[in-house]
């Protein structure tokens, strides 16, 4: 098989998955081509050595003058174009609806050489799909794919409902690398960040508007005015101003630290003790799961997707949006109890490991690629 992969390059969810799924289908003898902007993040993270049937084509940004902004959606089905011409490629993963799918339905049109299958993240729907200036165009690009996929249930029923679709969407979730994500027991790398005594809590996102860092703050806040703790800002984004503005204001601005863009958040996660996630929506919740191979409970918001990762009361908690004292009270619940937090920690890995492990998951998608292909 040889497969064409559309994904974004940040270190955000969507642009995670595809990448690490399409590794993973380059580890089994397929050839996969990655093309975006830049090099993906987690891609410009592998060995050398790892993979010879792995290849990275990039999108120019073309201008020209009678345009005001470059035009993504037509580079990216230009490039797809050369790439199934030059590299045979039969099929397209196109990860997000807007631009990806499109560009890779102008692409199949061009060429009648290929396949779409589009799996959708989230906010390529929650968000820019209901944007009534990309409403139509969202549910055109899942009308014409050959299949389409989402993270979760969720996320499938959202779609289904929000865009009054009729085309069944597959779900399968997302997955992790429980041999990367796993407990770090690096004293002096944790020593870097926190003392002995000290519990580490930590939180992961692009820093938007939905992830609701300052309820992050607000919530270490009260954890840490009852017990010696430390908080990880793991991240950018527009956000992160106003979080460290509350801070500041709530007296805790010296045991936080903003870390940005961390490279390998795994080291991270392997050492702290509560991933803290409060987001208004979140689709699936990846950094959750990462968390969760790491041993690491999780204390989040029921919404979304999240109750599809985090069992409550085994794995983790879920309180209301926006109540922070009951995120802090769950967050003490754990830390004061020893047996409790290391029955939660076991739950947490065991879940990750018999749910999302990528040996269940990629099967899914390599099946999927096939049944499109033999249709």
């Amino acid at each position: 098989m040889k497969l064409a992969v559309l994904c974004h390059a940040s270190a955000g969810g969507s642009g995670v998955v595809a990448t690490e799924l399409g590794v993973a289908v380059a580890r089994l003898g397929h050839d996969v081509h990655f093309l975006a902007n830049q090099m993906p993040f987690r891609l410009s993270m592998l060995p050398h050595d790892c993979c010879d049937n792995v290849y990275f084509h990039q999108v120019g940004a073309y201008s020209y003058p009678l345009f005001d902004q470059p035009l993504t959606t037509l580079n990216t089905a230009n490039a797809l174009v050369d790439v199934i011409l030059e590299h045979g490629t039969t099929l397209t993963h196109a990860h997000y609806a807007i631009p990806h799918a499109t560009s890779a339905l102008m692409a199949r049109d061009m060429t009648a050489q290929t396949k779409v299958m589009t799996t959708l993240h989230g906010t390529d729907v929650t968000l820019v799909g209901l944007d009534p200036g990309f409403r139509h165009s969202t549910k055109y690009a899942l009308e014409r794919s050959d299949h389409v996929t989402a993270v979760s249930h969720f996320l499938a029923q959202h779609t289904l409902e929000s865009l009054k679709l009729e085309v069944p969407i597959q779900v399968i979730y997302n997955m992790v690398d429980t041999d990367r994500f796993v407990k770090n027991a690096d004293k002096r790398f944790r020593a870097r960040f926190a003392h002995p005594d000290e519990f580490i809590l930590v939180h992961v996102s692009n820093f938007r508007k939905v992830k609701r860092t300052e309820d992050v703050i607000a919530t270490f806040a009260k954890v840490s005015s009852e017990l010696p703790a430390r908080l990880l800002m793991v991240g950018d984004g527009p956000e992160r101003a106003p979080a460290l503005e509350l801070a500041q204001k709530l007296g805790v601005m010296g045991r936080v630290h903003f870390l940005g863009s961390f490279p390998n958040v795994e080291s991270i996660l392997g050492i702290s003790d509560i991933f803290l996630l409060p987001s208004s929506q979140e689709s699936f919740g990846l950094s959750a799961l990462e968390a969760m191979s790491c041993e690491v409970p999780v204390v989040a918001s029921r919404t979304g997707g999240i109750p599809e990762v985090v069992t409550h009361g085994e794995s983790g908690f879920l309180c209301d949006l926006g109540d922070t004292d009951d995120m802090a009270a769950k967050v003490l619940e754990l830390l004061k109890d020893s047996e409790k937090y290391a029955r939660f920690s076991a739950n947490a890995r065991a879940r990750a490991s018999s749910h999302f492990h990528e040996n269940i998951i990629v099967p899914q998608y390599v099946g999927a690629y096939l049944d499109v292909l033999e249709r």
